[in-house]
């Protein structure tokens, strides 16, 4: 394709991980297995939170949200990058790599809008316990959700179409697990100051903005938390957020060590390791972080483990 005798790419080559044999075959079955684990476990969080009454609350409304944007998050990228490891050429097409570039960063988006609305869900939920349900109502729940979806696609969308107006002329090496952002916008052949504004302002608002939300909404549960007189209280508390609280720092943090300041980015290395990180070990952790810190959870798994348990003690008779 050209236009004005520049070229745009057909297609890309993903450097991916490593060029070694072994080492590309021992990462194929080491994250082969881990996203098995992240669509098993959040799958199976979906299925608890539809079967337990108990769990129909707004935080596992929220959660549930939460472990779909997970599944759909690793899926855009792993199964590519895991047909990677076994291929010679390791090539993704011009209009692939544009879906993966709008399903991954919007769902990214997605993610950390969702985490700032759960934020003030556990903020009314401790420090407006009495008026919990009237406030976290269905009808706001849902409006809430919808608005995380919706932010998040519509920036990935207008990031998409922008980045890939760039001529890319002869460069088609992705230096890169996947084609990222700011990968993809380094093979530009042209200035990309107006490229590198818009990651800024889009970082400013889908996540600095969320993430002084997160911040302001803990602020206030932890003083309200401290003025309550029973250390028992203090802790069922605590408890209520820790799950949310330890999802939030190891979400927000390297994300904003990646996007915040382009043109100090960190090293190729280190942005393929972080992205390892959120589309690997991330939607890992939060089913198993919402399931282990959970005693609601905790309870729901050995309830439905108790009936099932019944059913095969019945079928066996």
């Amino acid at each position: 394709m050209e236009t004005n005798n520049q070229t745009w790419a057909r297609e890309f080559i993903l450097l991916g991980l490593s060029s070694d044999w072994d080492t590309r075959v021992s990462l194929f079955v080491l994250f082969l297995i881990m996203y098995l684990v992240t669509v098993l476990g959040n799958f199976l969080i979906v299925l608890l939170i539809r079967l337990d009454s108990r769990l129909h609350t707004p935080m596992y409304f929220f959660l549930t949200n939460l472990s779909l944007v997970d599944v759909s998050y690793a899926t855009s990228i792993v199964p590519q990058m895991l047909a990677h490891f076994l291929a010679e050429h390791k090539a993704i097409p011009f209009v692939s790599c544009a879906a993966q570039l709008f399903f991954s960063l919007g769902l990214g988006g997605i993610e950390f809008v969702l985490l700032a609305v759960m934020a003030y869900d556990r903020y009314v939920a401790v420090c407006d316990p009495l008026r919990y349900s009237v406030i976290m109502h269905g009808g706001l729940c849902t409006r809430l959700a919808i608005t995380s979806w919706v932010s998040g696609s519509l920036n990935s969308l207008m990031q998409t179409i922008i980045t890939f107006q760039l001529p890319m002329c002869t460069n088609k090496y992705i230096d890169h697990i996947s084609c990222e952002l700011l990968a993809v916008v380094r093979l530009a052949c042209v200035d990309t100051s107006s490229n590198e504004i818009a990651i800024m302002v889009s970082s400013i608002v889908l996540l600095m903005t969320p993430f002084c939300l997160v911040l302001l909404s803990y602020i206030q549960i932890i003083s309200t938390i401290l003025k309550i007189q029973s250390r028992e209280g203090r802790k069922k508390a605590f408890h209520t957020c820790a799950s949310h609280l330890t999802v939030v720092v190891l979400c927000y943090g390297m994300t904003i060590f990646t996007y915040i300041q382009p043109r100090s980015s960190p090293s190729i290395l280190q942005e393929k390791l972080i992205s390892v990180f959120y589309a690997i070990l991330m939607p890992v952790l939060n089913p198993m972080i919402y399931s282990i810190r959970n005693k609601e959870v905790k309870g729901a798994w050995q309830k439905l483990l108790g009936q099932l348990s019944e059913l095969t003690s019945k079928l066996a008779t």
